[in-house]
């Protein structure tokens, strides 16, 4: 069987001749224009609607939609030409009303003529690509009634002036501005941008530009940010009340740098009352004002954090070198300390905890900091005061927070190394003394300096805790190997310091007492004896004694003393009277130390166990000594203190400083041998950089020193100079 023939089927249009009546289209284009008519005069009630949509469907489907379009074009022109004179002719107040009115009605009449215009609107319109008939409608109002000659600056004067009015303090119709205002957003965004913002804008530029001109002559700084912020929180206010949320940004943006941008210099630096002021009477309140105001304009942080480091550098140099408060390390130090709370309570409250003022609170206080070299002294005396005494009774979370504000002084140090060989000395004493508050205040710091350092910042510290524990098991070792023979003579109780982890201290001369010169020799003996290959020095000038002093009718106090005040007060127990020299040869103690002890003993009140002739708060060479039998105390246990100043004299001051230089140059070679090793071949200026670098955590070094220990290194073959290059050192395996 053949294959079958596909066969295509194709279904035409009728062909029937429709005739059309040639007056058609005119007949229904004047019913539906009576329609439009009857709908703006708002007697659309009696039409039929059912009606009028066929017959702009009809006219549509027999090809007269163009008709139709002109037509309504030239109705509703009529129409708004019309409701333009009535608006027009509104007198005064009543303007806005009549406008807002009309635009009601047009809107409304708008959307009847639509929704019979749909078959139109739907597809001869988009066929044409002429304007949707809602559009249409738009744009004749816009042209006829908002763009005629005698509206268009009569309509924007009239909100310009109501809004002048609320600006100052009259009420307005805010539901009406509103209406006109969402009117203008309607008719596009090119309306309202033309029509109103730009000018409105521009108006507000010069109302804020004399307003602030005015405030600022008048005003103290305080009281214009007040102002400024009022008017910035009233713009906001009515943007949301009636304006377009597109002009919230352009209007704060006026006022921004109109009242605060043009005004900021001005304003930080205001006498007596701007930014330095604010900072001195701690101002939060008009501080946060600032921030938050001068936030919002181009280098307004900028300003007010470049003012205040300015103050605070300014202020905190005055601290660190007035001779006045550098007399007390303690009151120092707890200045700085009081200066960096208040500051950073005005970040945290007043800046928002705002991290670059942070950073240049950080930077203003290590700058004056180092300004003064004795600070690591100062902070290490400051510790040693409130770890003696300073923290007694408080909280374990009280320390903590003390100490960490140690820390953080501490951190702002550039010579840390320094601080490190204050600080063990001075803990040296509270542990020999037995006077610190407490050792796990003692060991947490000591933890927050690991933490901070490393190991080997507190490793001889940690050691010096090692022996004392050790001490008390040598002890009683001793007492228990001499059994009876200590008898009823004067206890000793010795504490053995390994000489690398403690400060190194002079041993000098001084004669004790023969009952105890003896006992020394005994625990000599038996510590020899017990350890082998080890030598003891005895560190008279570290020690304390409790003695027992019988004085006038019979009354009895045990004072507790320094070894070396122990020392000069056995002397009298076979005299009544010894001049300075006598005591000076009887006991050998260093002459400073004598001074200071004798100070003590007969100067201080209270606790002068001697009488010195001639009476005087100063000892000289020529004073004699009587032992004070008439002395009284409410206190059976009297401590006698040395008078000891707290800071190191000139003398000691430079010898710590050559102990220091002589520790840092060991460290500055290895370091650079460290550097070296890894670069094999490096310049000069880099060398200096990298070590002064990797030395920062500890202390600055000095290019000076730098140099000269890579001369010594040169010399002891450990780098050479370079070949070809004379500035370039080449490392030596």
């Amino acid at each position: 069987m053949d294959s079958q023939k596909k066969t295509n089927f194709q279904i035409e249009a009728f062909k029937h001749r429709v005739v059309v009546d040639p007056k058609y289209a005119d007949k229904t284009w004047k019913i539906l224009e009576h329609a439009i008519h009857e709908i703006y005069n708002q007697n659309a009630g009696e039409l039929s609607f059912e009606e009028l949509y066929r017959n702009a469907y009809n006219m549509v489907l027999h090809k007269f939609g163009e008709k139709l379009y002109s037509g309504l074009v030239a109705t509703m022109t009529a129409h708004l030409k019309e409701i333009s004179k009535s608006v027009e002719a509104a007198q005064g107040g009543s303007f806005l009303e009549v406008l807002n009115g009309k635009w009601n009605d047009h809107n409304k009449a708008l959307r009847t003529i639509r929704d019979i215009l749909m078959y139109m609107d739907r597809t001869f319109i988009p066929s044409t690509r002429k304007i949707p008939v809602h559009d249409l409608g738009l744009n004749l109002w816009r042209d006829n009634v908002i763009h005629a000659n005698n509206i268009q600056t009569r309509l924007l004067n009239t909100l310009l002036e109501l809004i002048l009015m609320e600006r100052t303090g009259e009420v307005i119709n805010r539901g009406l501005m509103r209406n006109i205002v969402k009117m203008l957003v309607d008719l596009g965004s090119s309306v309202y941008q033309e029509d109103f913002e730009k000018p409105f804008l521009e108006v507000s530029a010069d109302f804020y530009r004399v307003e602030s001109q005015r405030f600022i002559e008048c005003c103290d700084c305080g009281d214009y940010l007040k102002k400024a912020e009022r008017r910035l929180n009233e713009e906001v206010e009515r943007v949301s009340q009636y304006l377009d949320c597109s002009s919230e940004s352009k209007i704060t943006n006026v006022v921004d740098e109109e009242m605060i941008a043009n005004h900021m210099q001005r304003l930080v630096h205001m006498e007596n009352s701007g930014l330095v002021s604010m900072l001195l009477d701690d101002r939060y309140e008009d501080l946060g004002r600032m921030y938050s105001l001068f936030r919002r304009v181009v280098n307004g942080l900028n300003t007010v954090r470049d003012v205040m480091t300015s103050h605070i550098r300014e202020t905190g140099k005055q601290l660190v070198t007035d001779p006045e408060k550098v007399k007390d390390p303690v009151e120092f130090v707890q200045r700085l300390l009081d200066e960096k709370d208040k500051y950073d309570k005005i970040i945290s409250v007043a800046f928002n905890n705002d991290k670059t003022f942070q950073n240049a609170l950080n930077s203003s206080f290590e700058y004056f900091l180092n300004l003064n070299t004795r600070s690591p002294e100062f902070i290490s005396l400051f510790v040693d005061d409130k770890l003696r005494k300073g923290l007694k009774d408080v909280t374990e979370e009280d320390v903590e927070i003390v100490l960490d504000k140690v820390m953080m002084l501490f951190r702002y140090l550039q010579e840390k190394d320094v601080f490190e060989k204050y600080y063990k000395q001075h803990l040296a004493k509270r542990l020999l003394s037995g006077k610190t508050i407490s050792d796990d205040a003692e060991r947490s710091l000591i933890l927050k300096l690991k933490t901070e350092c490393g190991y080997q910042f507190t490793s001889k510290l940690e050691g010096m805790f090692m022996d004392m524990k050790t001490s008390q098991d040598t002890m009683q070792g001793f007492y228990a190997s001499q059994g009876a023979e200590v008898g009823d003579g004067p206890a000793l109780v010795v504490q053995v310091l390994t000489m690398g982890s403690w400060p190194t201290q002079p041993c000098p001369p001084c004669n004790l007492p023969s009952e105890l010169s003896m006992l020394c020799e005994r625990f000599r003996t038996y510590y020899l004896g017990t350890h082998t290959g080890r030598r003891l020095y005895w560190q008279i000038n570290m020690g304390t004694a409790d003695i027992k002093a019988t004085f006038w009718k019979g009354q009895k106090h045990e004072l507790n003393v320094s070894s070396y005040q122990m020392c000069v007060l056995l002397l009298f127990n076979n005299a009544d009277r010894l001049t300075y020299k006598e005591i000076e040869q009887a006991t050998q103690i260093p002459t400073t130390d004598l001074k200071r002890c004798l100070q003590s003993l007969a100067c201080v009140k209270g606790k002068n166990v001697l009488r010195k002739e001639p009476m005087s708060k100063d000892i000289s060479e020529d004073d004699a000594f009587l032992f004070n039998d008439k002395f009284t105390s409410k206190f059976y246990k009297v401590k006698i203190g040395t008078v000891a100043a707290q800071k190191e004299s000139e003398p000691e001051k430079q010898e710590t400083r050559q102990r220091v230089e002589e520790d840092r140059k060991p460290q500055i070679e290895a370091a650079i041998v460290r550097i070296m090793k890894s670069r094999r071949v490096l310049e000069h200026n880099s060398v200096i950089t990298e070590v002064t670098k990797q030395l920062q955590p500890r202390f600055l070094a000095n290019p000076v020193e730098i140099k000269k220990r890579i001369e010594s290194l040169i010399e002891r073959d450990f780098l050479e100079r370079d070949n070809t290059d004379r500035k370039s050192y080449r490392y030596l395996a």
